[in-house]
């Protein structure tokens, strides 16, 4: 088959098209012909060299994928050879077939094509497994996440408004702001000219900055709220004051969502099957829809990454093969 490979860490250059060898699927596992794949901040660090996939996952790039089931491994039921479907991966996404454990797929949601599908995985895994699972989001409470404009972002407006909660948001200009109200943000912040701390007091909130925004997350938050850390862009070590988290009977959790096992409480098959069964029936109302903002030809993976890196996105870019 053919993938895109990284040469050496490095910037999106270093990105290339190549054969490679087919995967093959094990036990439990399917194989997939990949009709497109998204890119996700994740490929951008693996590209660099900072965050190498799991012990026996794919070397290739790509945490989602949608597809055409094209083998099942042994032990595999309910699902057939042709069947139209999307994919959680640990890596694999960024080739033209991929192996991956049954339990991490997913029937396309009602009125979401093949191409789109691809955006979903990882988002929507991410967001509900942390804002509802364990952040244990509420109709009527506040709901604030950062980089609204982002996939995550994006996905997660939808569904805290869904869910019946008052969303805020941030992100770096008012053009961008503009877009997250028009999925639904109630209260938006552009980081650049204010602080959101003074703006909003949040019972949960779903954070991409790590270390930066710790201590002002805290301040930001209600009596028992919650606070999900999702990523590092803002550094990995902050000072943590245990007086304010502890005045507010706050807690703050920090997951990741490649790592986990299969199966399990915990387990990335847990979280796929309760997004199927309570997230697909919000897409499939048009509660939750996905963003895409452009979809690029599997080659273009590089011009991918450097959209992202440069900020210009807003929610997903798709590559299609």
């Amino acid at each position: 088959m053919h993938a895109i490979t990284i040469r050496e860490p490095g910037g999106p250059d270093v990105l290339e098209w190549a054969e490679v060898p087919d995967p093959v699927a094990g036990p439990g596992e399917v194989l997939l012909d990949v009709a497109a794949t998204a890119v996700n901040r994740a490929d951008l660090l693996q590209r660099q060299g900072h965050y190498p996939p799991p012990p026996g996952a794919s070397e290739v790039l790509g945490l989602e994928c949608s597809g055409t089931v094209a083998a099942l491994g042994e032990g595999v039921t309910g699902w057939a050879v042709g069947d139209r479907v999307c994919a959680l991966l640990a890596g694999g996404g960024y080739g033209s077939r991929v192996a991956v454990p049954a339990a991490q797929l997913l029937p396309l949601p009602e009125g979401v094509d093949l191409v789109t599908a691809a955006s979903l995985p990882e988002v929507a895994c991410t967001v509900w497994s942390n804002v509802v699972m364990l952040g244990r989001l509420a109709e009527g409470e506040t709901f604030l996440v950062h980089g609204g404009a982002g996939g995550i972002g994006t996905h997660a407006i939808q569904v805290a408004k869904a869910l019946g909660a008052k969303v805020a948001v941030t992100a770096g200009s008012d053009e961008r702001l503009e877009r997250c109200r028009e999925l639904g943000a109630d209260i938006t912040v552009n980081y650049k000219t204010q602080d959101f701390v003074s703006e909003v007091k949040a019972d949960v909130i779903l954070d991409n900055m790590g270390a930066a925004y710790l201590d002002r997350n805290v301040d930001a938050l209600n009596p028992d709220g919650r606070i999900v850390v999702i990523g590092m862009q803002g550094g990995v070590k902050g000072e943590l004051n245990l007086g304010k988290l502890l005045a507010k009977r706050a807690s703050i959790s920090a997951t990741g969502l490649r790592f986990r096992p299969v199966d399990g409480p915990q387990g990335k098959g847990r979280i796929v099957a309760d997004v199927r069964d309570r997230l697909w029936p919000l897409i499939a109302s048009g509660q939750v829809k996905p963003v895409v903002d452009r979809v690029l030809p599997i080659r273009e993976a590089a011009d991918a990454h450097r959209a992202l890196e440069g900020g210009s996105v807003f929610g997903k870019v798709v590559l299609e093969f």
